[in-house]
């Protein structure tokens, strides 16, 4: 599985972006499972916000709303960045927020995948 990440990096990294075809074993609450597998069906390039991840996971319990925070909170317990794409998370607006790799990184990775956003806020 190594060899198969490895590989897999120097593709995304070298522009291909391709979608992980090998199995993640993830260990998180029940709560930041679904919040990853939501992660995992943004595509390289498109990006969603915290606030449309939080509708998602209301429409699917059936209730009229949850705290974007959580969902940030979950986004932030990521285990395995990149491969679970958490930079393809944005705030209000589309802005640039939030990664536990910095702003920066953040930026590079969503610019390697030619997505857009607004800058952050700072």
């Amino acid at each position: 599985i190594t060899t198969r990440a490895a590989e897999w990096l120097d593709g995304y990294f070298s522009g291909s972006c391709p979608e992980p075809d090998f199995p993640l074993n993830l260990n998180g609450t029940p709560f930041q499972k679904e919040v990853w597998a939501i992660l995992q069906t943004i595509p390289a390039g498109k990006t969603m916000t915290y606030g449309e991840i939080a509708r998602i996971l209301a429409d699917r319990r059936g209730i009229d709303r949850m705290a974007a925070q959580a969902v940030g909170q979950a986004v932030g317990k990521n285990p395995v960045c990149i491969l679970v794409p958490c930079h393809r998370v944005l705030g209000q607006c589309q802005r640039l927020t939030g990664y536990a790799g910095g702003l920066e990184r953040k930026k590079a990775l969503l610019t390697l995948e030619g997505a857009e956003f607004l800058p952050d806020s700072n």
